[in-house]
């Protein structure tokens, strides 16, 4: 089953949503979209996909998802990538230039969501023997 994403325009300086731009069937890992949105400046539309885990991490894990997290694969492809450490579970916004293309920018969002799968995937099976180092660590 398909998840229905609304792609809105915000407005940079009232942070309120102006214009709904598109909608996107997402058919896999929808799970980890925490939002999306666009944001217009200088006469270019940006898009921005917060990616989080598909759960609530512990304590230990949140830093250790960001410790062995690589984000520099997103870097390699073009996009611009941070982390948010001020949400409650390790999340990431990606930027990139939005395209009006239906098509191509559904293709983009799944490229994305399936890197950003196995990343996690990659990370979670690296981690999941350490709990006793980060736990040293607090």
């Amino acid at each position: 089953m398909d998840t229905v994403i609304v792609i809105m325009q915000k407005n940079k300086k009232t942070g309120l949503f102006e214009k709904e731009l598109q909608t996107l069937n997402i058919s896999k890992y929808e799970q980890y979209i925490l939002n999306i949105y666009a944001l217009e400046e200088d006469n270019k539309i940006t898009l921005n996909i917060k990616l989080t885990t598909d759960k609530d991490v512990l304590d230990w894990e949140y830093n250790a998802i960001y410790d062995y997290y690589d984000i520099d694969i997103f870097k390699e492809l073009g996009y611009k990538i941070k982390e948010c450490e001020d949400e409650y579970n390790p999340t990431w916004e990606i930027s990139f230039d939005y395209i009006e293309d239906n098509f191509k920018l559904l293709e983009i969002i799944n490229s994305i969501l399936e890197y950003h799968n196995k990343e996690l995937i990659d990370v979670l099976n690296t981690i999941k023997d350490k709990e006793g180092e980060y736990k040293n660590e607090e």
